[in-house]
């Protein structure tokens, strides 16, 4: 708390200062608070509606029908299911948001923060309350008025959705570039438990393994079936602009097959239709769209048996490694010799905990309706049994580590 409270600026100490290099000029000329936000947020909105209307544009080009109004309808149309907006299509509702797509919606935002509380100069915890505030009640009011003017008789957008969608990501995304920007983050770091602020990273730490593993799998298996992929390209023959579109699909759409590969390691599996099964005990699939991410999607029939032993042997890797970095903050600690191998071990358990509810969230958020009739239903159904599988692993694993390593250190001289 001393440390809190001496830091320079202090938000709610107002007069706190502390010895050290020369501070920024506080005269220099700020922006309103709420007028950087609604700057902050602007900005995002037109970053984000530009480049999913340029890709519009340029698949209009590439095509020989269509208007280029209707392009840069769909545009939006996309941008808006990025952010889990309800759209509905010819009667065929579509809620497959393309995380690529989010994640660099969600990075604008984050700019957009930040931006927010470098030009206003917010450092107390009311101007910070209110920038993120009006940054997420700006964005959402943007989303909704682009719901309404993209709704026509084909197309059909719940302004709601779009409102509670975009505003939500903001306030997410957002709230991280102005905390970070404004120095709070750090603050709340400081006043965070040792044991819960060394489980954020390790936790992390396991999110990051078990999806590298799953990104390595899905390369190795795109590049066995890489015939396939040739084969869908040669049947779609989209050309060299097409190409072009083609690429950025698949590169919205990555981060959702990556999270598909995750929960079949974990060995609930995922779906791609109504009625289909990708899981390490079988494949039931059947025809598939012409789309080169699903090449790699294995033939109906048993699938190898190295594929069950992964499903073991990934969660507790990942555990292990969010093991590896709970033991070597915690003994970097000033109170590491007063904890025991138990207490290291109970940090590797919460951090497998928040990996598990962080790959939960992302697996949920992956899935959704991607049109009519089969294709109503996609992703993963099985998200909660997936993310318990992964939980339990990886507590195991990172326990066991952590234990076995604080166990292993060496003990101080009376």
């Amino acid at each position: 708390m001393t440390d809190m409270l001496s830091r320079p600026g202090a938000r709610d100490g107002g007069s706190h200062q502390a010895p050290g290099p020369a501070q920024p000029d506080a005269t220099a000329p700020t922006k309103p608070v709420i007028v950087s936000a609604v700057i902050g947020a602007g900005a995002c909105l037109l970053t984000g509606l530009l480049a999913c209307a340029a890709v519009a544009v340029v698949g209009w080009l590439a095509a020989s029908f269509g208007g280029a109004s209707g392009a840069v309808r769909a545009g939006a149309t996309v941008w808006l299911v990025a952010h889990k907006t309800g759209v509905t299509f010819k009667e065929a509702p579509i809620s497959l948001a393309p995380l690529g797509l989010t994640l660099f919606l969600g990075w604008c935002l984050y700019r957009g923060g930040r931006f927010a509380a470098r030009v206003s100069g917010a450092d107390q915890t009311k101007d910070l309350a209110t920038a993120s505030g009006v940054l997420a009640v700006t964005y959402g009011i943007g989303a909704l008025i682009i719901a309404l003017l993209t709704s026509d008789g084909s197309v059909r957008v719940s302004p709601l959705s779009a409102f509670l969608g975009a505003a939500t990501l903001a306030i997410v995304a957002g709230t991280a570039g102005i905390l970070v920007e404004s120095g709070a983050g750090a603050d709340i770091a400081d006043a965070t438990p040792q044991g819960l602020r060394d489980a954020v990273p390790a936790a992390a730490a396991a999110v990051l393994g078990v999806v590298a593993v799953a990104s390595l799998l899905y390369a190795v298996l795109l590049a066995v079936h890489f015939s396939r992929v040739t084969s869908m390209l040669e049947l779609l023959d989209a050309g060299v602009v097409g190409s072009v579109v083609l690429f950025a699909i698949c590169l919205m759409l990555l981060p959702n097959v990556i999270l598909y590969v995750v929960s079949f390691l974990a060995g609930p599996g995922f779906q791609l239709g109504v009625g289909t099964t990708i899981a390490p005990t079988g494949v039931d699939v059947g025809n598939l769209p012409a789309l080169p991410l699903l090449a790699a999607v294995p033939a109906d029939g048993a699938t190898p048996t190295y594929l069950l032993v992964l499903t073991a042997v990934v969660p507790l890797a990942a555990g292990a490694l969010a093991g590896l970095v709970v033991a070597r903050r915690g003994l970097a600690a000033e109170d590491a010799e007063a904890l025991g191998w138990d207490a290291f071990a109970l940090r590797g358990c919460i951090a497998a905990l928040l990996a598990a509810l962080t790959l939960m969230v992302l697996m949920v958020l992956s899935g959704g309706a991607a049109g009519p009739g089969r294709m109503a239903e996609v992703g993963i159904p099985g998200a909660l049994p997936a993310a318990g599988v992964l939980g339990a692993g990886m507590a195991i694993g990172a326990a066991v580590s952590a234990g076995l390593l604080a166990a292993r250190r060496p003990q101080a001289e009376a």
